[in-house]
């Protein structure tokens, strides 16, 4: 039966143990490189832009939710790959071959995985875009929508493309020793801040919108009336550029009053965003555990390196960057103004001219996890649509991570993390059923479409995407968590129920 199996899961050769390599160098300092990444923890806070963010019900609270959702991942999400990789030292499009089938795992996870490559890569390009703009604006996010965010956001994203289809080998070099550049910018803002995490005061930042709101304009009228005595042909002319300046000021200023102020998250609300967010970044990372555990030598290996570098990294990450804001506001180092984004207020911590070197050196460590996005998209590609080139395939996808970043779509993280998270959601729950079912083992490639796979993933991913359906939207908790469940009973029911496919022998892998 194996000459019945597509080629490509027919070469698929495993891992020999002898190339295996301990976890301290392969698993967890490649996910501790993920989860270092400044896109992931400058956003904890903010909550989405609720009031106060994830610390309107103090540090307590917010930082209980980014344990719980470190350990989630770990545990939900990475541990099964992860052992399926270890066990038969093939990777994610092969193992995912039993939970989808040969014909369906062709399309899932492998080219899905390659499609969702492009999305992190227009969120890489648009924030380190804005790092790299935001030293000649006021404030960071001023820089969005800007020909030179655009311009560099594009070079940025060209260039990650192509290194990750021809240099990736060169990248992963320098990558080793990048993820040391946000651990120390962390440690450092730690250390600055962390006097002020005692005296953090909530209500403060939950009242700080209002307040702006009402507060008097301190330079009212003195720019416009400064020389009612104009003399001359110039100054008439600034005068008129003074008021007319000054009358935009008032109509953005009426414009922001009328606006609606945001809410507070409930204590629930603070916890559930928490997940939303965390296991939405994570997912993805979460499947291709398999990619990382088939280098791994034992169970040992897998379980230390997601301990470590996963949970650990998650943990450390998220939780400082919330001691971060707390400290810096309960120290009086930043305004009270309601601002939430870790990098956004490193200036009022260390002075501009530092915040503008951190935002470089924060930049220039994740054009690493840019470039690998691309060459994971491309060896995707490459397996998945073997007679188009990959610089036309990639080349595609880098248009569309483009056209995310320029505009402003790929800025929105919890809502980029929540299709992630409901994409992925379902293949992680999918694969962890049919992994209990088979005796904690892999059980081959199946034929076809696995019906139990495919009817899990589709019912999964509804209802990973609720926030996006307006019949369904705010009526499910967590929905990537909840996809993941979805996705797990309703393969161990279909499978049950015998809608599992035929199992394909496949003498060249070794099922442990």
């Amino acid at each position: 039966m194996a000459s019945n199996l597509p080629d490509y899961v027919a070469s698929a050769q495993p891992v020999p143990q002898a190339n295996r390599i301990p976890w301290f160098s392969s698993t967890a300092q490649t996910y501790a490189g993920i989860m270092l990444w400044f896109v992931f923890w400058q956003d904890i806070p903010t909550g989405g832009g609720a009031a106060g963010g994830t610390l309107s019900h103090g540090v307590g609270l917010a930082l209980l939710g980014v344990i719980l959702a470190g350990l989630l991942c770990h545990f939900l999400y990475y541990v099964v790959p992860g052992m399926l990789g270890m066990k038969t030292g093939l990777p994610l499009y092969i193992v995912g071959t039993s939970t989808y089938g040969v014909n369906g795992g062709f399309l899932m996870p492998g080219f899905l995985m390659g499609i969702l490559q492009f999305g992190w890569l227009g969120v890489n390009a648009f924030f380190a875009g804005v790092l790299l703009c935001a030293p000649f604006y006021e404030n960071p996010m001023d820089a969005v929508l800007t020909p030179p965010h655009a311009i560099v956001s594009s070079i940025w994203a060209i260039l990650a493309a192509f290194m990750g289809l021809k240099g990736i080998s060169y990248v992963a070099k320098v990558a080793t020793f990048l993820p040391v550049i946000p651990l120390a910018i962390l440690i450092i803002l730690f250390v600055s801040t962390v006097g002020g995490v005692g005296s953090f005061d909530p209500a403060v930042q939950i009242d700080a919108p209002a307040v702006a709101k009402t507060a008097p304009k301190a330079k009212a009228d003195t720019d416009t009336n400064a020389d009612d005595k104009a003399e001359t042909k110039e100054d008439a002319e600034a005068k008129a550029v003074a008021e007319d300046k000054a009358g935009a000021e008032k109509a953005v200023e009426a414009e922001v009053a009328a606006a609606p102020l945001p809410e507070k998250l409930t204590k629930w609300g603070v916890v559930a965003i928490i997940l939303t967010y965390i296991i939405g970044f994570f997912a993805t990372a979460g499947a291709a555990g398999a990619d990382f555990g088939m280098n791994n030598r034992d169970a040992k290996d897998v379980s230390l390196g997601g301990l470590v570098g996963i949970a650990g990294s998650t943990i450390f990450a998220g939780g400082l960057s919330l001691l971060i804001v707390a400290g810096a506001y309960g120290s009086g180092l930043v305004e009270d103004s309601g601002v939430m984004n870790t990098t956004a207020l490193m200036g009022g911590i260390v002075g501009t001219k530092t915040a503008a070197v951190f935002m470089y050196l924060l930049a220039i460590a994740a054009f690493p996890p840019a470039c690998f996005s691309s060459f994971i998209a491309a060896n995707s590609f490459k397996t998945t649509l073997p007679k188009v080139p990959p610089f036309l395939s990639v080349g595609i996808g880098t248009a569309v991570s483009i056209f995310l970043a320029i505009s402003g779509y790929a800025g929105d993280v919890i809502s980029v993390f929540s299709v992630i998270g409901a994409s992925f959601g379902p293949i992680c729950g999918a694969m962890a059923a049919d992994y209990l079912l088979s005796g904690k083992n892999w059980a081959g490639p199946r034929a076809g479409f696995n019906p139990a796979g495919w009817i899990s993933w589709a019912v999964g991913f509804v209802v990973g995407a609720a926030d996006f359906i307006p019949a369904l939207a705010g009526k499910v908790p967590v929905p990537p968590l909840a996809a993941l469940i979805v996705g797990f009973v309703l393969y161990l029911i279909l499978a049950k129920a015998g809608l599992e496919s035929t199992v394909m022998e496949m003498p060249a892998a070794e099922t442990e």
